[in-house]
């Protein structure tokens, strides 16, 4: 891109605001329709205490169900992929899974759990992140090439070894692309996890504490919080996707 290549997307996004701005004052937008850019930057002002310890509330939920999620998805997918009998067990409880809301998810762990620990939030994470590594995962296991699977055949491999030596290393680049798909994804549930009951203490539920008492541009930077989070996990995700395959392909020979 250049040693400018910055600049495009920060002028873009600078002129998006400035339109936003623009329309918003000469339409007449209500502020409980959309507030004004200006708006919502003195609402970020004012609190940056309140906007840094909420997104780590946030953030500490997402990044544990993150882990959890990432673990229990890799150890199902390599479970399903050792036996024929158990991928048919895990693969439609998995999709199950997928189809779950959280809105149904979180009321019912918070009514289990309770409403004053953050277990059942960071359980909707894990429940979503799940999948996608799961799937990603399950996809490389099954990419092996015939040649590495007739030799550990002939070397009465194990099927824990065969998954350690031939399937895992293989599949390490679709582990780490579900990890990236599964980080953003992680907050996105962390946050709307928030909003049904529990401890007042992270983005989604300050969003909706806001927005009910007609405190619109502050709602607003708590979305704005909630976006620069989602674009730390994303970033971290890709970031871990690039260094571990880069590692994996220099061992290749």
């Amino acid at each position: 891109m250049g040693k400018f290549g910055w600049l495009p997307p920060v002028v873009f996004g600078v002129g998006a605001l400035a339109l936003w701005e623009v329309v918003v004052r000469v339409a007449g937008v209500p502020a409980f329709i959309l507030p004004t850019p200006s708006a919502i930057g003195a609402q970020i002002v004012a609190q940056p205490a309140v906007l840094l310890s909420t997104s780590w509330a946030t953030g500490l939920n997402a990044l544990v169900g993150l882990v959890a999620g990432f673990v229990l998805g890799v150890v199902l997918a390599l479970l399903a992929a050792s036996s024929r009998l158990l991928s048919d067990l895990t693969t439609p409880v998995v999709a199950a899974a997928s189809a779950v809301p959280i809105v149904a998810l979180a009321p019912v762990f918070t009514t289990m759990f309770g409403s004053t620990t953050e277990i059942p939030r960071r359980l909707v994470v894990m429940l979503v992140v799940i999948v996608p590594v799961f799937i990603a995962t399950a996809r490389g296991l099954r990419q092996v090439q015939p040649v590495h699977a007739e030799l550990m055949t002939a070397l009465a491999a194990t099927p824990w070894q065969h998954a350690r030596f031939v399937r895992l290393p293989g599949a390490i680049p679709h582990i780490m692309t579900g990890l990236r798909l599964a980080a953003p994804a992680a907050v996105i549930a962390a946050v709307v996890a928030e909003y049904f009951g529990g401890l007042q203490n992270g983005l989604g539920s300050r969003i909706s504490s806001a927005a009910a008492n007609t405190a619109y541009a502050r709602a607003w930077a708590f979305v704005a919080a909630s976006i620069v989070l989602g674009l730390l996990f994303h970033f971290a995700g890709l970031l871990a996707e690039r260094l571990v395959t880069r590692r994996t392909l220099r061992r290749t020979p």
